[in-house]
């Protein structure tokens, strides 16, 4: 599984390690073992069934050796787009490129499947078409609103299906294409992937903005995830897996209602859309959320319901969850 230190990574290994597997996660250093050990043994005990390969996503050095007699591969690992890149194409190479490394790797050491995780962003149909998102449309990369990250998770995904559509061998590919991942942060774990709820508990922006998130579970996802790799219909398919679409106004509230005096920081009001346009001008983070200002996504899960037993759980669990485990971290 790459990506060890993530946070659907964790997840997955947790998940794998309850369903019986053996794992051998990848990590860019070695100082970060006993960190993801420490936190995955707070939900179950990995024995000597959790592993760890030192391997990077932008080298081609290690990765046959790390994938050495394993039946399968998660790959989650991709770089993310929070501190907002300077060009559009800055996130493209090394979520592409660390894509196709894993990809080829896999076949060379006769992997069975390769789940990979990309976006539900990937599936999106142009604005204001009216359609809703399933897994035969293919989002517009060049779309002049799509951020670096959304735009990188597009290419490194039709990347991988095109390279898999001439490669030799019988490993299979699946790719699971998530909404916005919140839930509970294993211990010690990385807030930064679910930093929109770190920023409202602690009133950052002043104001919410104009917008929406299809929003699934990490728990969930990580099942998703394990379910696709023993499903006997899982291969050669692409899996949306989001939840409740909810506006911030709703996730706000939420919070508020849930966690009382503890989110008293939690905005109430809204941001006028021009106000965010203006303000991207100088605020490069802000940018990322132009093309998402006023605009309701939905989303057709019912191939993942119906092959998968894919069944979200409701998004306040989801986001309480969440919440509480940043605020006991304090980080929130």
């Amino acid at each position: 599984m790459t990506g060890g230190t993530g946070f659907v990574a964790g997840w997955c290994i947790v998940e794998l390690l309850r369903q019986g597997f053996t794992v051998r996660a990848t990590l860019r250093n070695a100082t970060a073992e006993p960190r993801v050990r420490a936190a995955v043994s707070k939900q179950i005990d990995p024995d000597d069934r959790l592993t760890f390969a030192i391997v990077d996503l932008t080298r081609d050095a290690g990765w046959e050796d790390a994938m050495a007699s394993c039946d399968h591969v998660l790959h989650i690992a991709s770089p993310l787009g929070r501190d907002a890149p300077r060009t559009r194409d800055a996130l493209v190479a090394p979520a592409r490129d660390g894509s196709l490394r894993v990809l080829r790797a896999a076949i060379a050491a006769g992997v069975d499947r390769v789940v990979m995780t990309s976006a539900a962003a990937t599936a999106r149909p142009p604005r204001e078409s009216g359609r809703i998102s399933d897994e035969s449309i293919w989002a517009d990369p060049d779309d002049p609103l799509l951020d670096p990250y959304r735009r990188s998770k597009i290419l490194a995904e039709r990347a991988a299906w095109e390279f898999m559509e001439t490669a030799s061998g019988r490993t299979t590919l699946t790719t699971i294409l998530p909404g916005a991942v919140f839930g509970p942060i294993l211990e010690n774990g990385d807030p930064a992937s679910v930093w929109v709820i770190g920023n409202l508990l602690k009133g950052r922006p002043a104001r919410l903005l104009n917008m929406g998130l299809a929003i699934v579970d990490v728990r969930d996802l990580a099942k998703l995830h394990i379910d696709a790799l023993t499903a006997p219909e899982a291969p050669r398919k692409r899996f949306l897996a989001t939840g409740e679409f909810l506006w911030m106004t709703d996730i706000a509230r939420i919070l508020r209602e849930g966690l009382g005096e503890r989110a008293a920081k939690v905005p109430d009001k809204v941001l006028p859309n021009w106000a965010v346009r203006a303000l991207a001008l100088f605020m490069p983070q802000l940018r990322m959320f132009a093309g998402d200002l006023g605009q309701r996504r939905d989303v057709d899960t019912s191939l993942a319901r119906d092959l998968l037993g894919f069944a979200p759980r409701p998004a306040r669990e989801t986001l309480i969850d969440c919440a509480e485990t940043l605020l006991a971290a304090d980080v929130a």
